[in-house]
């Protein structure tokens, strides 16, 4: 499993939806809930949150390319409780019955990322060709 493939796949993916959180929170908010107007507090809430995976995006474009791999654990360890308590919360609201044209879509694709993430700290770092 090559982690820094994953750490890449997770700083773009994150990224994105951290400017989609910061810039314009509330089609966010519809892609995933279904929800055609939010609350002022909110989308404050949401953008702090865009705030905070724009965070896990360049931690993860850093710490890919660390050589000695012991901060690629730490923030493989991160990524992986991230990504299994998002896909547990968006199901949740599914199952409440908040659900956009992406919810499940991104249900499946954290608990993807998830599986990944384990197969990584399992498996024994491959190092990328130069």
């Amino acid at each position: 499993m090559h982690r820094s493939y994953l750490l890449m796949t997770t700083a773009l993916g994150e990224g994105g939806a951290g400017l989609l959180l910061l810039v314009t929170p509330t089609v966010a908010q519809s892609l995933l809930l279904g929800v055609d107007q939010a609350m002022p507090e909110t989308t404050f809430f949401a953008r702090i949150a865009g705030a905070a995976l724009l965070a896990i995006a360049v931690a993860c474009c850093v710490g890919r390319s660390d050589k000695h791999r012991s901060a690629q654990w730490g923030l493989l360890a991160s990524v992986l409780f991230y990504d299994v308590a998002a896909a547990v919360i968006l199901a949740y609201a599914g199952f409440l019955g908040h659900v956009g044209i992406a919810l499940w879509p991104a249900v499946f694709v954290h608990s993807a990322l998830a599986v990944w993430c384990i197969a990584c700290l399992w498996s024994k770092p491959v190092s990328l060709p130069s």
